[in-house]
């Protein structure tokens, strides 16, 4: 069982940033994938970004250039570095694993942006 925690979600104002750290129980460096998602009041979970065990990402289009997925297999994390955050950014924000074809999810960390 993977166990991931979130963290570094909170309040900021228009135009400012978040790093993310989505920390996980087990090595990392066998995860096939693992990205971010998000999930705004009365609306769908969305995808954000994901990072693949190549180091390939896929971005949404709505974060493209303000976004940014990293992972640090020694450290067993993965970041999100958030960047010129807008009001619609404002969202619990998820973090997911792909592991051996089993999908793995977080408690999620809330972010809120202020205009």
């Amino acid at each position: 069982q993977v166990h991931l925690v979130e963290s570094g979600g909170g309040l900021v104002q228009a135009g400012g940033s978040l790093r993310l750290s989505c920390a996980a129980s087990e090595s990392i460096s066998t995860f096939d994938v693992m990205a971010w998602y998000r999930q705004a009041p009365g609306k769908q979970r969305e995808l954000v970004v994901f990072i693949t065990s190549g180091g390939t990402t896929n971005y949404a289009d709505f974060v493209k250039g303000r976004f940014t997925i990293s992972r640090d297999n020694a450290k067993n994390t993965v970041y999100l570095q958030m960047n010129s955050l807008k009001p619609e950014d404002t969202a619990v924000y998820y973090c997911n694993a792909d592991h051996w074809g089993r999908l793995y999810w977080g408690q999620g960390t809330q972010v809120t942006v202020s205009s």
